[in-house]
């Protein structure tokens, strides 16, 4: 079984360090970076996206969605971007 790393991009960090979003790190660090190194690409919070974002995935936290790119090659997990759901797909 691989165990992929996980990288956050400097859109996330920032964005997961803002206010909005604090509350919801140690969740993430705690739940969703163990389930993502495991299997980032199924589960019952995980679905890919299709059209131009057909590479992306998004994990579904409550109200929330991360964003996430797999580059399976090297076993690392890019996280992209954190929104709320009413505004993650405009």
């Amino acid at each position: 079984m691989i165990n992929f790393k996980i990288a956050e991009t400097e859109t996330y960090s920032k964005k997961v360090n803002s206010a909005k979003y604090s509350h919801l790190y140690k969740k993430i660090y705690d739940e969703v970076y163990p389930m993502l190194r495991g299997n980032p690409f199924f589960g019952v919070h995980i679905k890919k996206l299709k059209g131009k974002f057909k590479d992306i995935y998004r994990f579904r936290i409550g109200n929330y969605r991360l964003f996430y790119k797999i580059e399976e090659k090297e076993a690392l997990i890019f996280l992209i971007d954190i929104e709320d759901r009413q505004s993650a797909y405009k």
